[in-house]
């Protein structure tokens, strides 16, 4: 990965992937700070930029969804830019200069983000980061965590897949096929993104599989011990009522990796496979997700590969 923010920037903030695999199971996520011409800090995990730079002359195309601001010719690769100040309707900042583009990489997708600055990279806990108060959350609902620095700034972390559908339009799952006898199987998700959680809800729904849900890590594996406790008493195996467990990698307070360490590590779970569910999709994710157990790993969102991987598992 490049970064190339600006002159008093010298040399990469961004190390090797392959050290970042470190952090899995470590309950930690690595976050690139940057301003959008507001007091207000911004962030995003540092797996879904590919790129920073400056910015570059946008070209404006017909029939460009609203909120992007046209398309830019890197490497060879036409991708969609989006300048983040007026697609979150920032007022204070319109005037501001946007002399960043980051290049972000999730869900199968490719875009620019055009911002004032970036500044740092920073590691925090996934349990210091929350979900923000309705209250605050001002930006079209396109923030989705907060977390706080050190000196008690709080960091708005972009929730940069309700960004996506909301240029680009939600995920269509489209016909999918019903499970024979889906009624009897059951699939636990947890994901903290709605557009996420609708979007596997209606997936579950037209495969005919009944589903569980948390929001979170920590409400996944609260929910999921209740569950396991129940069955231990009862005359019901655990696997009875749920076939597989459906993680999303990025989550407030716990993670995927951590929870799905949590899973393998309780025998009640053995026979349960966890299937993490990302737009991080390099092979530096995967291979956090292999080293913490993971048993499948599914790149968001495409709605047939999920469910082809969930139909051998719920057959």
């Amino acid at each position: 990965m490049n970064f190339i923010p600006d002159d008093s920037h010298s040399g990469s903030l961004l190390e090797a992937v392959d050290a970042r695999t470190n952090l899995a199971g470590s309950n930690k996520m690595e976050i690139l700070l940057f301003s959008l011409g507001t007091t207000e800090i911004f962030g995003i995990n540092v797996f879904k930029v590919r790129e920073v730079t400056h910015a570059m002359k946008v070209t404006r195309t017909p029939n460009m969804p609203a909120g992007v601001s046209g398309i830019v010719s890197l490497r060879g690769h036409i991708i969609p830019v989006l300048d983040l100040v007026s697609f979150m309707s920032l007022e204070n900042a319109r005037d501001h200069v946007r002399s960043t583009m980051m290049v972000t990489e999730y869900s199968r997708h490719t875009l620019g983000f055009l911002v004032g600055s970036v500044d740092r990279i920073i590691r925090v806990d996934w349990n210091t980061v929350r979900a923000p108060e309705n209250e605050l959350n001002t930006h079209n609902h396109l923030i989705n965590a907060i977390t706080e620095l050190p000196s008690g700034e709080l960091v708005s972390i972009v929730d940069v897949e309700q960004v996506l559908a909301s240029a680009f339009g939600e995920n269509v799952v489209g016909t999918v096929a019903k499970i024979e006898k889906g009624h009897e199987k059951c699939v636990f998700f947890v994901d903290d993104s709605s557009v996420a959680r609708k979007t596997i809800a209606e997936l579950l729904d037209k495969m005919g599989v009944k589903h569980l849900r948390a929001n979170n890590g920590q409400e996944a594996l609260e929910r999921l011990h209740g569950l396991a406790d129940s069955a231990s008493h009862g005359e019901v195996r655990l696997h009875d009522q749920i076939q597989v467990i459906l993680v999303d990698a990025e989550m407030p307070e716990m993670d995927g990796y951590v929870l799905t360490q949590h899973i393998k590590a309780d025998k009640r779970f053995d026979d349960i496979p966890v299937v993490m569910h990302s737009s991080l999709s390099s092979q530096a994710n995967r291979a956090m997700g292999s080293r913490v157990g993971v048993d499948y790993y599914v790149a968001k969102f495409d709605a047939q590969l999920l469910a082809d991987t969930l139909r051998p598992l719920l057959d």
